[in-house]
């Protein structure tokens, strides 16, 4: 029975996440009040992705730690590149092109780790990328936007360690220990923990949704036309940078997730305090558009696998 639900979960999440996020437009109220348990719901998330993992993933981490570094570069410079180019294409006004760029000089996502689980690609190294370019962000992020605008954004570095350390690390390492030490005895339940972490992301989602209700129902066209070609570029740039290296068909898809998604929340945040709300207009479309996008390609990527 139990696996029956979380088949179910596994091949309905692009459902779930749209059911969740539409109640969250439509009644916002019950989602908003999640926002303070945020943390601890992406700390959720990074346990259930733990006991998918074994130590020796990591170690294999280590040994293709090119990877890392390629991952690293793709994130940090096709992104902002990518935003600031649509944005001219475009014609985007000024204040959506600061949302774009600061879009685009976020780091990784907590969701790309659990939709490179449903595509069957790295995990251990789509975590070790965004727990790399979550802690590079203090540092790249503000660069990469004064770069770009001549605007000074500014992120506390410390705060984000202990952000990183609290969200990402902590649950992660309970996840590993737990599994390392008693998956014999309690295989069932934590069987059960991916498909936790994949309601718990539908979830997140749907609060992120609620507190942009109006933005996102503002739904300006040429705004999601650019989000949309952003994150697809990334996606199909991310792709085809793996494959140039030659890596394998995991690590290529890997690759693109990590940097097609980017941490939306943070650009939302970012831009709601050293801007304007209507900056913030592409991070909160973002925040929906890139999980839809991300189930997709691994629905694809999957179906892919077994016609071959």
């Amino acid at each position: 029975m139990l696996k029956k639900i979380v088949h179910f979960i596994e091949n309905q999440f692009l459902v779930i996440v749209l059911l969740l996020s539409i109640a969250a437009l439509i009644f916002p109220s019950p989602f908003t009040e999640l926002k303070p348990l945020i943390p601890f719901l992406l700390g959720v998330i990074m346990f259930g992705m733990g006991v998918t993992l074994k130590f020796e993933d990591f170690k294999n981490i280590w040994k293709t730690k090119h990877l890392v570094l390629l991952g690293i570069s793709a994130q940090y410079l096709v992104m902002p590149l990518l935003a600031y180019l649509i944005s001219i294409a475009l014609g985007l006004p000024k204040e959506i092109m600061i949302g774009m760029i600061v879009l685009g000089a976020c780091p990784g996502g907590t969701a790309s780790n659990v939709i490179c689980y449903l595509a069957k690609a790295n995990v251990a190294l789509s975590i070790t990328l965004t727990l790399v370019s979550t802690l590079l962000a203090p540092l790249l992020t503000p660069s990469i936007v004064y770069l770009f605008l001549s605007e000074n954004v500014d992120i506390h570095f410390w705060q984000m360690v202990q952000s990183v350390f609290w969200i990402v690390i902590f649950p992660l390492v309970d996840g590993l220990v737990i599994r390392h030490f008693f998956y014999k005895r309690f295989q069932p339940i934590l069987d059960v923990f991916p498909s936790v972490s994949i309601l718990t992301i539908s979830v997140v989602i749907a609060c992120v949704v609620a507190l942009n209700q109006q933005l996102v129902l503002s739904f300006p066209l040429l705004i999601l036309a650019a989000v949309i070609l952003h994150n697809l570029s990334g996606l199909s740039i991310g792709y085809g940078v793996g494959k140039l290296f030659k890596c394998s068909n995991k690590d290529a898809r890997t690759l693109a997730i990590e940097v097609g998604m980017q941490n939306s929340g943070l650009s939302v945040a970012l831009t709601t305090k050293f801007f304007t709300a209507t900056a913030a207009l592409p991070g909160a479309i973002f925040s929906l558009w890139h999980n839809i996008s991300g189930i997709m390609l691994a629905k694809f990527w999957n179906k892919t696998e077994k016609n071959n």
